[in-house]
Formats: structure tokens, sequence, C-alpha cells
């Protein structure tokens, strides 16, 4: 049973992370249509909209909570809660931490959602591109976690992670210098 649980907790990450990284995709999308002109950024608007509620309330939202659940089931069937406060088990504490940290930023999803659902843009496409990879580091911490384990220094991962963060800002940095120049 534990293994059935397991690979269903691995498919709902999977199809949450797509809902947490086309979301804000679609939120970049609806808010560069506002500068279209009335007529193209209504229909746009119209078809981004529908599209934002299906994958958020057809996808992500079933998906976190399906994770939520099998991943409570994984770590109790597992015997995984007996292991949480022990020195092996740091790892495990962290990674928990970083979870919490994705339905944060979930909920700050759902909220650009509702306002984006009644037509208040309060961030630029730039903005929003920013806040699109933070589900890619949260991806990449949790995976080094969970495959890595007590195998990793926690210090050379932060340092790893923060130069990553740092070489993704800098891609965006550098598209966004790209797109300005073919403009």
């Amino acid at each position: 049973m534990y293994v059935y649980l397991k690979a269903l907790h691995i498919i709902f990450v999977v199809t949450w992370f797509a809902g947490l990284f086309y979301m804000p995709r679609l939120f970049i999308y609806a808010t560069e249509a506002a500068e279209q002109p009335e007529l193209v950024r209504d229909i746009l608007h119209k078809q981004f909209f529908v599209m934002m509620k299906r994958l958020w309330y057809g996808i992500t939202w079933p998906s976190a909570i399906l994770t939520l659940l099998l991943g409570l089931s994984v770590l109790f069937n597992g015997g995984w809660d007996k292991l949480l406060f022990e020195p092996a088990g740091r790892w495990l504490l962290l990674k928990l931490l970083f979870v919490l940290l994705l339905y944060v930023y979930h909920y700050s999803l759902h909220c650009i959602f509702k306002q984006e659902m009644r037509g208040i843009f309060r961030y630029s496409s730039q903005q929003l591109r920013i806040w699109n990879e933070v589900a890619t580091i949260f991806l990449i911490a949790i995976v080094m976690l969970v495959v890595v384990k007590q195998g990793m220094s926690l210090v050379w991962g932060l340092i790893g992670l923060v130069v990553f963060i740092v070489l993704l800002m800098s891609a965006i940095r550098i598209y966004k210098l790209i797109r300005k120049t073919k403009t």
C-alpha cells in the first residue's frame, strides 16, 4: 500500500508543479494583453480568464490538496514521522519547511489570481516573470533534499541554491534586455 501512496503522491506533486509553473505565465500574458487595443485586450482577457480558472480550480488546487493528503499518508505509513526529529531526519524537516513555504507561494498565486479575475493587474510582466521562478527554486531545493538526504552538506546546499538563484535572476534580466532591444 505504501508504494502506491508514494507513487500517487509523486504524480500529484508533478501536476501541482505544472499548475504552479503555468499559472504565472498566464498572469504574464493577461498583464501584457492589457497593453493591446481594447477589442484585442477584451478577447485575450476573456480567453486567459477561462484558462486560468480551469487550470487553478481543475488542476492546481486539487493537486495541492491531494499532494498534502498523500504526503501525510506517506509520512505516517512509511514511519518517516518517527525520524523527523532525529539527526538522520533533519533533511526531512528541512524539506517539510520548503514544502510549507511552497504552500505559502501557492496562496500568493491564489491572491494574484483573485485580483486578476477582478481585472486588477498590480504587477508588471517583469515582476511576474521573477515570481514565476520561485516554484523552480522550491522544486530544486525539495528534490535535492529528497534525493541526497543527509549526504548533502547544509552549507554547500545553501551555497548551491544561492548560486542557482543568482544565475536565474541574471537570466531573467538578460531576457528583459533582449526583449527591449527587439522592440
